[in-house]
């Protein structure tokens, strides 16, 4: 697949943004990397203004009341036909499981359950829907892919693998219990941080034995979490969302 192709492999087509309330706060940089790589591939991108949260926060927290008025917001703001697309795993999870368990009995199931079929974390979106799986450029680093939770039922982990491992000076590492939670869990920190904490720094002692130039993931909220301790630990850890890796590389590994 030339670079060409790849670019042309979704032109013309268009897609609703949701970018999360992460990126709005924290990591900008993450959210503008996917406009980025979506416009690279002929995507138009549409933001939606109006948008807030998905609602998780409320919903883990039993609160599904305020969690249900959340997600009613979200399928006015996102209504129509478009693919709504998410750097998130964890968010996507919340349109296509949470919200549909919480609207169970609602009246307005129907409407959710649209929102939840045209939702897609970004790189299952980039592989297994535009069928993109090279990507061109030059990035000279090693690095070590988190697969969150949420994203188990998608096709990010995979699709991160193939689109990853294609560029070209990028070395893909591998390393021990791989499957294994992050120990974020979005209420389950702040819940249960003994345990929360312990998890994280396991799973950073296993990240971190084959010295990764960066750890990577479609969920910034896990990035947040081991950054964390990382820094409170004392150890190196770099870590991006996998759209910064592909801006990275189409701008022949220049890294900010």
């Amino acid at each position: 697949m030339t670079a060409e192709s790849i670019q042309n492999s979704a032109k013309g087509k268009q897609v609703l943004m949701m970018g999360t309330c992460l990126c709005d706060a924290f990591y900008v940089e993450a959210a503008k990397a996917m406009v980025e790589v979506l416009e690279y591939l002929g995507v138009e991108v549409v933001y939606p203004e109006n948008q807030t949260c998905c609602g998780q926060p409320a919903f883990n927290s039993g609160d599904w009341k305020s969690s249900r008025t959340v997600a009613r917001h979200a399928v006015e703001v996102f209504k129509g036909d478009l693919p709504v697309i998410i750097p998130s795993g964890s968010c996507t999870a919340m349109h296509k499981h949470g919200n549909l368990l919480q609207f169970e009995n609602e009246p307005d199931l129907p409407a959710v359950k649209d929102l939840a079929d045209r939702s897609f974390e970004l790189i299952d979106y980039i592989v297994n829907h535009l069928g993109v799986t090279q990507w061109p450029g030059k990035l000279d680093a090693k690095i070590a892919f988190h697969h969150s939770c949420h994203t188990r039922g998608s096709g990010t982990r995979p699709g991160a693998q193939t689109l990853l491992s294609s560029i070209d000076g990028v070395d893909l590492v591998e390393y021990g219990q791989g499957e294994q939670c992050c120990g974020f869990g979005g209420t389950f920190c702040v819940t249960f941080p003994h345990i929360s904490g312990q998890m994280g720094t396991l799973k950073l002692d296993h990240l971190l034995e084959n010295t990764p130039d960066y750890l990577v993931s479609a969920d910034l909220s896990c990035m947040m979490h081991l950054g964390g301790l990382a820094e409170k630990q004392g150890r190196k850890l770099q870590y991006r969302h996998a759209a910064q890796i592909l801006l990275y590389a189409l701008k022949g590994g220049a890294i900010d």
